[in-house]
C-alpha cells in the first residue's frame, strides 16, 4: 500500500474516543473535526429533546394504562432521536426503528398517528410521503434494506435526497445491515447510517454482540467513513448527522455514524431490565442526561433561561395533555381496512377475501 493510499484509508477510521462538543457538565469541548451548530440550531435541538421527552413519558404511562399493547421507549437517547433527525433537510427520508417514535414525531407526524402501530389498529398509521418518513421498523434491520434501495432509486432517477436509517446495535449483528453497507458503500448510494448503541439487544451487552473495538469499526471494511460519537451529546450528534447528509448529498457514498448512548428504562414494557443490569449502571447514565448538558452549556452562554424554560415545558405539558385527550378516544375500526393500502391495485385473492369477509359481516 502507497502513502496516498494509506493516507486514504485512514479517513475511514473512527476515533478511539466518542467525538463530543458539550461535556457531560455543560462545557464546550474543543476538537477538530466536528463544527459548534449554531445558537438557534442548539436552542433548537434543546426544545426538541424536551418536547420529545415528555412525549415518551406519556407514551409510556399510556401504556401502562391499557391505551397502548406495547411501548418501547426511547428515553435518555434524545440527543440521537432529535440531534439525527433535525439534520435532515426537507426532501430527506427517515427509516426509523421501532423505539423512534419520538424521532418521527420531531419530523412533524402526528402523535396520535405514530402510536397507531403502537396501539394495535395499523402497521403505519400515518402517510409517508407526508413528512417523508417510512413506516416504523419491528424486524431488526430490515429499514436498513429499504433506507438503501429507496436512496439509490432516487440516486439514479436524478433526486436530491438522503436516507436517514436509525438502528441499534442488536441490528448491526443481522445480515440485512451487511447487505445494506455493502450495496450502499459500492454504489456510493446517499444513505447515513446512525447507529443508537444504547448498550444492549434487549438483554444481551454489547461484548456480546461483537469483538470489535467499536461499532463504528463496522463501516471500514465495507468502504466507508465511520463516526464514533457521543450519542447523549446532541450538537456532535447534529453535527455528525449533517456532515454525513451534505457528504451523500454531494455525491460522495454513505456514512456509518455509531452514537454511544444508553436506554434508561427496559426494552419494553414487557421487559424487566433489573434481570440483566445493575441500577448502579442506570444511576451513572443518568448523570450524562442529554437535556441538563445542553441546557447547562445554553445557560452558560446567555443564551438560556428559567423562563425560556418554563415556556418550553408548557408546550410540552399542553402536548401530553392533547395526546392523552385524544388516546383516551376509542377508536372504531372498520374490518374492511384490513385490504387497503395493501397493493396499489387488489389482487383477485385480496378482493375475494373482502367479499367473503363483507358478506360474513353482513349476515351477523
Amino acid at each position: 500500500m502507497t502513502t496516498t493510499e494509506r493516507i486514504a484509508a485512514s479517513h475511514f477510521l473512527p476515533t478511539d474516543e466518542p467525538l463530543g462538543l458539550v461535556s457531560p457538565d455543560g462545557k464546550p469541548v474543543e476538537q477538530p473535526v466536528l463544527p459548534m451548530p449554531a445558537d438557534e440550531v442548539l436552542l433548537r435541538l434543546h426544545s426538541g429533546m424536551v418536547a420529545g421527552r415528555r412525549f415518551d413519558t406519556q407514551a409510556t404511562a399510556l401504556t401502562k394504562q391499557g391505551r397502548l399493547a406495547v411501548y418501547p421507549s426511547a428515553r435518555g437517547q434524545e440527543a440521537c432521536e432529535i440531534g439525527g433527525v433535525l439534520a435532515l433537510r426537507p426532501q430527506d427520508w427517515l427509516f426509523p426503528t421501532y423505539r423512534d417514535s419520538m424521532a418521527i414525531v420531531a419530523r412533524g407526524v402526528d402523535p396520535i398517528e405514530v402510536l397507531t402501530l403502537l396501539r394495535g389498529d395499523w402497521h403505519c398509521g400515518y402517510d409517508p410521503y407526508r413528512a417523508n418518513v417510512a413506516p416504523q421498523c419491528t424486524p431488526l434491520a430490515t429499514n436498513t434494506l429499504h433506507a438503501v434501495g429507496f436512496a439509490h432509486a432516487a440516486r439514479v432517477k436524478g433526486e436530491d435526497t438522503v436516507s436517514l436509517v436509525l438502528l441499534g446495535d442488536g441490528a448491526t449483528s443481522e445480515g440485512d445491515t451487511h447487505e445494506a453497507l455493502n450495496f450502499a458503500a459500492v454504489w456510493k448510494a446517499p444513505v447515513v447510517f446512525l447507529v443508537q448503541n444504547n448498550g444492549y439487544a434487549i438483554s444481551v451487552p454489547l461484548a456480546k454482540q461483537t469483538a470489535a473495538p467499536s461499532l463504528a469499526y463496522k463501516g471500514v471494511g465495507y468502504g466507508m467513513p465511520s463516526v464514533l460519537v457521543d450519542g447523549n451529546d446532541a450538537a456532535a450528534v447534529h453535527a455528525a448527522t449533517e456532515q454525513a447528509v451534505a457528504r451523500a448529498a454531494a455525491g460522495e457514498g454513505p456514512t456509518l455514524i455509531e452514537a454511544v448512548t444508553y436506554r434508561i428504562e427496559s426494552h419494553t414494557n414487557a421487559d424487566d431490565a433489573t434481570r440483566y443490569r445493575e441500577r448502579a449502571e442506570v444511576e451513572e447514565w443518568l448523570e450524562r442526561d442529554p437535556i441538563a448538558r445542553l441546557k447547562q452549556y445554553l445557560t452558560d452562554r446567555g443564551l438560556f433561561n428559567e423562563q425560556a424554560q418554563q415556556e418550553i415545558d408548557v408546550r410540552a405539558e399542553a402536548d401530553a395533555a392533547s395526546l392523552r385527550e385524544r388516546m383516551n378516544i376509542d377508536t372504531v375500526l372498520d374490518p374492511a381496512e384490513l385490504f387497503q393500502h395493501v397493493y396499489a391495485e387488489p389482487t383477485a385473492a385480496l378482493r375475494m377475501q373482502a367479499a367473503e369477509l363483507a358478506a360474513e359481516l353482513e349476515e351477523r
